[in-house]
């Protein structure tokens, strides 16, 4: 089974063909093709190819399943005995792809 390690949005993921993964939102409309060319690992047939930090050529194209925000993730402060409350909350923006094609180059 081939996967390939790639970086985006300052993370990185690990995918094969068929995963559905969420990444850093990214621009696109739904059911549009991204490529992704930071590929730091491709493991295939011939054996695993690390880069340096990229492999130059290959690259992984995905489809662009959906545009959504997390669960809200609540921050709360508090300084004891000094009546000081503040909550506040967040939800961090994501998009889902599929892994359509991973190419060796």
């Amino acid at each position: 089974m081939s996967y390939a390690v790639i970086k985006a949005g300052g993370k990185q993921h690990k995918v094969a063909v068929g995963d559905r993964i969420r990444v850093e939102k990214i621009k696109g409309e739904v059911g549009d093709k991204v490529t992704f060319d930071q590929v730091l690992a491709l493991q295939a047939d011939d054996g695993l190819q690390v880069g340096r930090p990229v492999l130059k050529g290959a690259r992984v194209v995905v489809r662009v399943v959906a545009h959504d925000k997390a669960k809200k993730v609540l921050i709360f402060k508090k300084k004891r005995r000094k009546q000081y409350r503040r909550t506040r909350g967040h939800r961090q923006p994501f998009t889902a792809v599929v892994v359509e094609e991973i190419h060796a180059g």
